[in-house]
């Protein structure tokens, strides 16, 4: 078996190659703070979630893209943004009490003395206006790199910002900086993060009740080291080092959102091996799944946090009533339950009267979410996920039965169609392969989103 040579550090990079010449109410998660709990969006609202990262082959720019699940992010607008000087990296977005977003931002490429970060406006996420560069405050400041928003619980409006003085311009420290107007056109002085230490970059910051959680990428190692404070400006404990989340290292970037069903899901830049990833933790941080690749967008996207909001023109789909479901790219073809297993045959009104039965299910409130959705045939037995397939079986009474048998409503391909996606593995949805449901993972091609897409129809029977 061959293997990979050794990969050398960011800073080892830069040391290295420092001598090369230059070449609608909304209702908005707030980045940092834990604040209602979380659950499917209601009947006619959809989540949201916006990115607006740089891209890997120009920092002068950035990209505007959506997702309604925090998987399948789709393009609403390329090169959104472009300063006026310098360049735009590693860009922070957040929705303010006012209700414009707001980005900061790196403002010169890895080479530069960059003593500045940069601040951006937009009313609608899509158009942007320069505001301001702002001389970070630091005596003998090298480098300001990687601000993050951070909101915390009574409101104030923060920025963590790692930064390097000229007498080790590659060992960053964390910084907090507090807004101190409305405006956020005036700031407090930078505080250091007790407890995190030299040498680490890309701080991002929970709340969770009256806990600070910090994910931090440490320079030396490589990896992002997870730890907690009781104060926003610590001193923070690191209890997590190494590879203690199975995220690999060569890791930056991390930008932690919670998700519709609970669970906590992390992003980060593999630039080791130039892939975007996320992980997900049901468990407050304790354990994670396995990285996986953000479709469409990894080797595209570097470095950016999320925003989550809840905003209007989402699925409405009746509850206690039967419905039939019609694919959305095989118009003749229905759900219908064969032996327990949910297939998709054609359905026309000269079929039998058992399939039609067979065709026909009832809409109700989620085993394990009431804004979400679970299914249930003539006998009473639930539409579930088991092995990946679609099937149908009794209720246990386990919370795990309820979870696989609930799904969340997002909008679909075609008019009035929806796409259900699984409530304990986001990011998967119930889709026709062979004329089969399975729950597979979005691909992000336009294909996956027709063949998961289903239009609820008066029913068979």
């Amino acid at each position: 078996m061959s293997t990979r040579p050794p990969t050398p550090s960011r800073r080892a990079l830069l040391r290295a190659m420092a001598a090369l010449p230059a070449s609608a109410l909304v209702l908005g998660e707030l980045p940092g703070l834990l604040g209602t709990a979380a659950a499917a969006p209601p009947s006619g609202s959809a989540t949201r979630y916006t990115i607006v990262p740089f891209l890997d082959s120009d920092d002068g720019t950035v990209n505007v893209y959506e997702s309604d699940d925090a998987t399948d992010f789709r393009l609403v607008r390329s090169s959104a943004y472009t300063p006026p000087a310098n360049r735009i990296r590693d860009a922070s977005v957040f929705r303010h009490t006012d209700g414009a977003y707001y980005l900061t931002y790196t403002t010169h490429t890895w080479q530069d003395v960059s003593t500045t970060i940069g601040f951006a406006r937009s009313s609608d996420r899509v158009n942007w206006t320069f505001l301001y560069d702002y001389t970070v405050p630091i005596a003998n400041l090298s480098r300001a790199w990687a601000p993050e928003w951070f909101v915390d619980g009574d409101g104030s409006v923060n920025v963590i910002v790692s930064c390097s003085t000229a007498d080790n311009e590659w060992i960053f420290t964390p910084y907090v900086m507090k807004a101190t107007n409305s405006a956020l056109t005036a700031w407090s002085s930078p505080t250091a993060l007790l407890g995190i230490g030299a040498n680490h970059i890309d701080t991002y910051i929970v709340r969770i009740g009256s806990t600070y959680h910090a994910f931090t990428k440490n320079e030396t190692a490589k990896y992002i080291e997870y730890g907690t404070a009781s104060s926003l400006t610590g001193p923070y404990t690191i209890t997590k080092t190494g590879d203690w989340a199975g995220w690999g290292s060569y890791r930056e970037g991390p930008s932690v959102v919670r998700l519709d069903n609970g669970a906590w899901r992390i992003f980060f830049d593999g630039y080791g091996d130039g892939t975007y990833y996320y992980s997900d933790s049901r468990d407050t941080f304790a354990t994670w799944t396995a990285p996986r690749a953000l479709p469409v967008i990894s080797g595209t996207a570097r470095h950016f946090t999320v925003v989550k909001e809840t905003v209007p023109g989402g699925v409405t789909l009746p509850v206690n009533v039967s419905r039939s479901f019609r694919s959305a790219n095989y118009t003749t073809r229905y759900w219908q339950e064969q032996s327990s297993l949910l297939n998709l045959p054609v359905v026309t009104g000269s079929s039998t009267t058992a399939a039609k039965q067979a065709s026909s299910f009832t809409v109700v409130p989620g085993l394990a979410d009431s804004g979400a959705f679970s299914f249930r045939d003539a006998s009473g037995d639930y539409l579930r996920h088991y092995d990946f397939r679609g099937r149908f079986d009794a209720d246990d009474g386990t919370s795990t039965f309820a979870e696989d048998a609930t799904f969340v409503a997002r909008t679909g391909t075609a008019t009035g169609s929806v796409r259900l996606e699984s409530y304990n593995y986001p990011g998967h949805y119930l889709r026709h392969y062979d004329y089969q449901l399975r729950l597979d993972v979005t691909d992000g091609t336009d294909l996956f989103r027709q063949d998961s897409s289903f239009v609820p129809v008066s029913a068979w029977a």
